[in-house]
């Protein structure tokens, strides 16, 4: 499961099954699921009360805050109110009301990246089961009270990349330190694998065999534009040897492309990203400066790149699940399946 911003991403694989036949959705991402229903309870002029786990804020965020402008009340658990920020004086500054259960005239809303029982539901009626493993992608900004969380979640990649950037490295079952919605995951799936989305889309994009020959030659740039994030990865030999990261909302198709290609070449700094309202860029001294082929993209918000003449990464023939062929063949790797799938 790739659970981004704007939809979840869904693949079930059996081994004995033809890919081709595999059951796959695309269904909207959980917070919007949890923004749809405060709107419902906005239109009926109820009070709403949100418990469950952390999850992705954004679409959320916004409906919590339409129903508090309505003159409605919110109200919430410990766990879910971390969804909105992560010191909880500033969720109460907000107007949310922390309580341990839901006043008798609120409607109860639940929060959560992850709904397995919903799922199991609807495939029941399809007569499928849901596979007993779980590899799971979000995009987490971390644990980071007073500290920005921008710069928060980008150390997370700098320390990826001072580990060496092994491919390998980016799926575990253990959440690095302070990444509190991939624990908030594990608590709901104890056992799952788990991954960052844009590292999932990523190793997606290596399931087309032209972009995996060329990773495995002078190498590549992978650009995952997603619905909130953009994030560009050098991909060479099995390792990443760069990583840029921005809000998608924040660039438009010259932006990208300037920014893209002075990363690729080494001269884009992480404070210009920063300053423009990303994350940032960091290159380990052996990347490359200049690649002969064009950036490779993947991601819902493809068309960003529209007229750039890079290449669309299209693994197993499918542009749209490449996060989740990424979490299949990451996860594949790690049980050592050395040959991820046939290429398609």
């Amino acid at each position: 499961m790739d659970i981004g911003g704007g939809t979840q991403d869904i693949l079930l694989w059996r081994a004995e099954q033809n890919l081709e036949n595999a059951v796959k959705l695309v269904l909207p991402a959980p917070t919007q699921v949890a923004a749809a229903r405060l709107a419902r309870a906005r239109a009926q002029g109820r009070d709403v009360f949100l418990h469950g786990e952390l999850m992705g804020g954004g679409a959320v965020h916004k409906a919590v805050d339409a129903h508090l402008a309505a003159g409605l009340k919110v109200y919430a658990t410990e766990a879910a109110a971390a969804t909105f920020a992560d010191n909880l004086e500033r969720v109460q500054a907000m107007g949310i009301e922390l309580a341990g259960q839901a006043p008798d005239t609120a409607q109860a809303v639940r929060l959560g990246d992850l709904d397995l029982a919903g799922l199991e539901r609807a495939l029941a009626s399809f007569e499928v089961e849901l596979p007993t493993r779980l590899a799971l992608a979000v995009c987490d900004h971390g644990y980071s009270p007073g500290f920005s969380n921008r710069k928060f979640r980008f150390q997370m990649w700098r320390r990826f990349l001072d580990s060496g950037g092994g491919l390998a490295d980016l799926i575990s079952q253990t959440p690095p330190q302070d990444m509190t919605r991939l624990a908030a995951l594990s608590r709901q799936a104890p056992g799952c694998l788990l991954m960052d989305t844009a590292a999932a889309a990523a190793w997606g994009a290596l399931q087309d065999p032209a972009v995996a020959a060329r990773a495995e030659g002078e190498g590549v740039c992978i650009v995952n534009l997603g619905n909130m994030h953009t994030v560009a990865f050098l991909v060479q030999g099995g390792r990443v040897l760069g990583i840029y990261e921005h809000h998608t909302r924040c660039l438009d198709t010259p932006a990208l492309a300037d920014q893209v290609e002075r990363f690729v070449r080494g001269e884009l700094s992480g404070e210009e990203v920063f300053a423009g309202r990303g994350h940032g860029a960091a290159r380990l001294a052996e990347a490359p400066k200049g690649l002969p082929g064009p950036p490779v993209i993947t991601g819902p918000k493809r068309r960003l790149a529209s007229g750039l003449d890079w290449f669309t990464a299209v693994p197993h023939g499918d542009v749209m699940l490449s996060g989740c062929f990424g979490l299949l063949a990451a996860a594949r790797s790690r049980f050592g399946e050395a040959a991820p799938l046939p290429a398609s």
